[in-house]
């Protein structure tokens, strides 16, 4: 009888140190495989990221991925498209740090609206579009545009054209700013 107690807590004991051995660790660490560096990356991959060469080699690898993924999609892309791409780029390179992280923290807000708000701020986005340029700098500089996000903005213009409400820049939607 105590030979089968001691088989029985053996087996007892083998089969909860495999329950325990199966789990998956209460933290796991998921990262971005390191990127290549400015250097490793192909000619075609060099001349469709140029805007960002500068900035490549400091850029955190989950940054370059994406990228690495638009530069993929590239030559898919109609001419207008790429002209697109290659305009963004340049305008994202031409940010600070600071200034890249706030339009992130922008564009995570949009996406966290609701689906009649987003509708709204795109509507506003094209009634800004369709403004001259100089009214566009005359909003940014009065800090109007800021307050797209906040709930129920109400934004006004003293003297616009279409009579339309001026709003910020809308995220694009080619990912590329959350890069």
């Amino acid at each position: 009888m105590a030979t089968r107690r001691l088989a029985g807590g053996l087996i007892l004991a083998l089969g909860l140190n495999t329950a325990i051995a199966a789990e998956p660790p209460t933290t796991a660490i998921i990262g971005t495989p390191p990127q290549p560096g400015w250097n490793q990356l192909s000619a075609q991959q060099k001349t469709v990221l140029a805007p960002l060469a500068k900035n490549w080699d400091g850029m955190e690898n989950i940054r370059k991925k994406k990228w690495l993924g638009i530069a993929d999609r590239y030559p898919a892309m109609n001419p207008n498209e790429q002209q697109r791409m290659q305009d963004r780029m340049r305008e994202w390179a031409s940010l600070s740090p600071s200034e890249r992280n706030k339009v992130r923290d922008t564009y995570k807000d949009f996406n966290q609206l609701p689906s009649e708000q987003k509708q709204v701020v795109k509507q506003k986005w094209e009634a800004y579009s369709s403004l001259s340029p100089e009214e566009r700098q005359r909003i940014r500089e009065s800090g109007r545009s800021s307050k797209l996000l906040t709930p129920n903005a109400v934004l006004t213009t003293s003297s616009t054209a279409s009579g339309a409400e001026p709003t910020p820049p809308a995220p694009h939607s080619t990912g590329a700013q959350n890069q």
